[in-house]
């Protein structure tokens, strides 16, 4: 039989009743099969669900209204058209028979145009009810995937946002494009900016906790925006201290300049912010040592807390030259110089002694970049 037939199983014990139905349907196009009690019947159902169901009252062993409640108990065929056959009396047997979940009647002897015209209006309502389950069935899955996908961008947003805070969100979105291998710990050469404020401590001596707040609440916001603006990572915020790298965790042009030219506009930047305390009696600038050299970098912490950070004696050189600039100056080491030639105007301070560093090392105060830049 095609599979595009309609299916209609017709239960009847009499031969020649079935033999007459199937011939009759038959010749209007549907795929007849037979079952002659209601065993028979129910076994055929579940083995190959028909599109209707042609039902006899009174046969042996189960009858009709029997077959006709244990299709409507089975909720894969709670929906099968069901039409009753009955030679008893019609308004009785009609009754029963809608007691029973019957969806419609025929009476014997059976009367064909009646019974094709019933069994085509229950086909085309079943084809709408097996549209219906397909459509719920497709927005079951529709679903499901948006449910997915909603996950999976609430995920990506919650890790784009812990990535914000060291990175820039354009360079936490591309990390997050080309995925997370990018922060697995690996060596690279990278431009480290260590700044932090001078007078921090004696301000700490005499100011209440509360405009310690204030104060950093301004100092960070105002240096993570030149941060961001200038593509840095940061490292850190540790009090008055600020970390941030270049050329990492995505390679950078010019990796010095970047650095050079974020630590001039933080130095551009600052005296407004310490014209505001300084009305308030509190003397305070800003400090800044930039070197360039080789760290390890990765993430760092563990679940549910981690950081991404640089390890290496270039991060540790930078802090120290910070530590030697007094309020206002830029220091920068050899390597950096190296990087800006000709293109900064600076003067060399001499070789400095710095904790940590068994020999005197050259240290160079910027001043400003150059015009060719």
């Amino acid at each position: 039989m095609s599979p595009s037939l309609p299916q209609i199983l017709v239960v009847d014990d009499t031969p020649a009743n079935v033999k007459l139905l199937v011939d009759v349907l038959g010749a209007k196009g549907y795929a007849a099969t037979a079952a002659v009690n209601g065993e028979e019947a129910l076994a055929s159902i579940a083995r190959d669900p028909p599109d209707l169901v042609l039902l006899d009252i009174m046969m042996p062993g189960l009858s009709g209204y029997d077959v006709c409640r244990r299709i409507r108990a089975n909720p894969e065929t709670a929906l099968l058209p069901v039409v009753l056959c009955t030679s008893l009396d019609p308004q009785q047997e009609r009754l029963n028979g809608i007691e029973a979940g019957a969806d419609d009647f025929v009476s014997k002897p059976i009367n064909r145009p009646e019974l094709l015209a019933r069994v085509k209006s229950l086909l085309r309502i079943k084809s709408l009810q097996d549209e219906v389950k397909v459509q719920a069935a497709q927005l079951a899955e529709w679903n499901s995937k948006l449910e997915t996908r909603v996950e999976a961008q609430v995920a990506q947003l919650e890790r784009l946002s812990r990535l914000k805070g060291f990175f820039s969100p354009q360079l936490a979105e591309a990390i997050l494009a080309g995925g997370e291998e990018l922060l697995k710990t690996h060596r690279r050469e990278i431009s480290v900016v260590f700044l932090d404020l001078r007078g921090f401590t004696a301000f700490t001596d005499q100011a209440e906790p509360e405009e310690v707040m204030e104060l950093l609440h301004d100092y960070h916001a105002r240096m993570g925006e030149i941060v961001l603006a200038h593509d840095g990572t940061l490292e850190r915020f540790a009090g008055d201290s600020i970390m941030v790298f270049f050329n990492d965790p995505l390679p950078v042009e010019q990796p010095a300049h970047k650095a050079v030219r974020m630590a001039l506009a933080m130095r551009q930047s600052f005296p407004e912010i310490a014209s505001r305390w300084r009305k308030r009696g509190f003397e305070l600038g800003l400090g800044c040592g930039i070197a360039q050299g080789y760290a390890t970098l990765g993430m760092i912490g563990f679940d549910g807390r981690r950081d991404y950070a640089a390890i290496g004696n270039v991060t540790n050189l930078a802090a120290r030259l910070c530590a030697e600039a007094t309020a206002g100056q830029v220091l920068v080491d050899r390597k950096i110089i190296a990087r800006l030639d000709g293109e900064v105007e600076a003067t060399s301070i001499g070789p400095l002694s710095l904790k940590g560093f068994s020999q005197p090392v050259p240290a160079f105060l910027v001043e400003r970049m150059g015009a060719t830049t």
